[in-house]
């Protein structure tokens, strides 16, 4: 319980270290414990309901007391391991979201390149008759056109962004 108080602290402090890795051993161990025990419960309760004639009545109330706090414990782990999953999806979902800036920002960058590899595509042909090939001020006449198809390019992607 306390590990996992631990990494909820960090995570939701924004620290996501390796603690999808101790959630995935956490929640592991989790199910097979409660695997293994949530059946003893049930056996016990039957026991306590129909004891043998050979268990003393002291006995029976510890093992009574026992009973409840081992059906206790096993709340307990269902709910710890409720927890860990929700923890999971917040890390999942971070993680995600990450991904997605990445994935906006690796378009945003071909967006804005797209005007200038088209201009080199159409001018790395070598063909005759290249526009403003005679004139001293072609290259710069190119360069603002390339200029101006990049700031539009980047008005309509952050304006898209916006809604």
């Amino acid at each position: 319980m306390t590990k996992v108080d631990a990494i909820e602290d960090s995570l939701l402090a924004g620290r996501l270290d390796s603690k999808r890795v101790n959630l995935g051993a956490l929640r592991r161990v989790l199910v097979r414990l409660q695997r293994v025990l949530a059946p003893e419960p049930a056996a016990l309760f039957r026991l306590l309901n129909r004891p043998p004639v050979w268990v003393a009545d002291s006995d029976l109330q510890e093992l009574r007391q026992s009973t409840e706090e081992f059906s206790a414990v096993l709340n307990d782990v269902a709910a710890l391991l409720e927890r860990i999953k929700l923890l999971q999806d917040e890390v999942a979902s971070q993680v995600n979201e990450q991904n997605s800036r990445s994935l906006f920002l690796l378009t945003v960058f071909t967006v804005l390149a797209l005007p200038i590899n088209i201009i080199a595509g159409l001018f790395g042909m070598n063909v005759g008759g290249v526009p403003l090939a005679h004139s001293n001020q072609g290259f710069w006449i190119i360069v603002g056109l390339v200029a101006a198809f990049t700031l539009a390019a980047l008005w309509i992607v952050f304006r898209r962004q916006r809604d």
